[in-house]
């Protein structure tokens, strides 16, 4: 502000809050909330809400991953690293502990 001295126009949404606070500063009479006024605004936040979108999706990718992580180790044993008695017999263990956790 005093860089650049007071703005002649407020453009703004056409919220009622905004209207309030623009009055209290004494401001009302320069705000304009005409239709297409807000695009340049607009416009400038579309990288953040890009970012914001993309973050979105990675929260719910981790809650999947949390999730999925702690069902995968549970049914997910090495074939490899045991014989195929004992491969089967932790698998039926572990799935029957699911289906209990499952019914609860």
């Amino acid at each position: 502000m005093k860089r650049h001295g007071r703005p002649e126009e407020l453009v703004t949404e056409k919220l009622r809050s905004s209207g309030a606070a623009l009055k209290e500063i004494g401001a009302a009479d320069r705000q304009v909330t005409d239709r297409w006024e807000n695009n340049r605004v607009e416009n400038s936040h579309q990288p953040f809400r890009r970012r914001e979108r993309a973050m979105q999706r990675l929260r719910s990718l981790q809650t999947f991953a949390a999730v999925h992580s702690s069902v995968c180790n549970h049914f997910n044993s090495d074939r490899s690293l045991s014989s195929r008695d004992v491969f089967k017999m932790n698998r039926t263990a572990a799935l029957a502990e699911w289906r209990g956790l499952c019914a609860a």
